[in-house]
């Protein structure tokens, strides 16, 4: 990226945005499955920390890493444009962050005994709030696994190997425990957590990357 110092250091810091977005999930969410009662990461989802009188807290945290990663992506578009990745990379970094605000905002059904009370299989039919939940859970992994070979071919493009069979993986990898978790539902919500984990690392990791080729302000 071209540009005075300003610009730079606004883009670095735009990028940061993405950096924590892994990391904020995930300790967020590892800390209440181990203080609330009655979670069980086996099979209740991470979402499902949404519901309950701490709900509040799962809630601020989607919101605030969708907004995260919508100003990463702001950031991937400024340093990226006229490149590969400027232009589908960072949108779909964004769609990434939408689909997490939607999720927030929408939070699912009380099912698998979680919270104390709710029923011990999940709730049927799905209401119209937990449809819109699972659509922005959607939103989110679609938009990363498909990045993740946008941003493959673009690591190819700059003989950056590593960073290109990284993303693969991660993509694959994604797919690959969706997948298992349909067909192991005994421990969907453990496995369904592997698969953020492998998505919002890959966010993390990649706008790191992004952020180090940039000279510092």
């Amino acid at each position: 990226m071209q540009g005075n110092s300003s610009d730079t250091g606004l883009t670095r810091a735009l990028l940061l945005c993405g950096v924590f977005t892994g990391p904020l999930f995930f300790i967020v969410a590892i800390v209440q499955m181990i203080t609330r009662p009655g979670y069980n990461i086996r099979i209740n989802a991470i979402s499902q920390l949404s519901l309950g009188d701490l709900g509040w807290i799962q809630i601020m945290s989607f919101l605030l890493t969708g907004l995260l990663a919508v100003a990463c992506a702001l950031g991937a578009r400024r340093m990226l444009k006229g490149q590969k990745g400027g232009g589908w990379g960072a949108l779909l970094i964004g769609t990434f962050g939408l689909g997490l605000i939607v999720a927030g905002v929408f939070p699912p059904d009380p099912a698998f005994g979680f919270p104390p009370g709710a029923p011990a299989g999940p709730t049927m039919p799905m209401s119209g709030h937990a449809s819109l939940h699972a659509l922005g859970f959607f939103i989110s992994m679609i938009s990363l696994i498909v990045n993740c070979f946008v941003f493959a071919r673009r690591f190819g493009s700059v003989n950056q190997r590593g960073w290109l069979i990284y993303s693969v993986v991660s993509g694959v990898a994604t797919v690959l425990f969706i997948a298992l978790s349909i067909l192991v539902m005994s421990w969907a919500g453990l496995i369904v957590a592997l698969a953020g984990a492998a998505a919002f690392g890959w966010v993390t990791a990649t706008a790191a990357r992004l952020r180090s080729e940039l000279s510092p302000a």
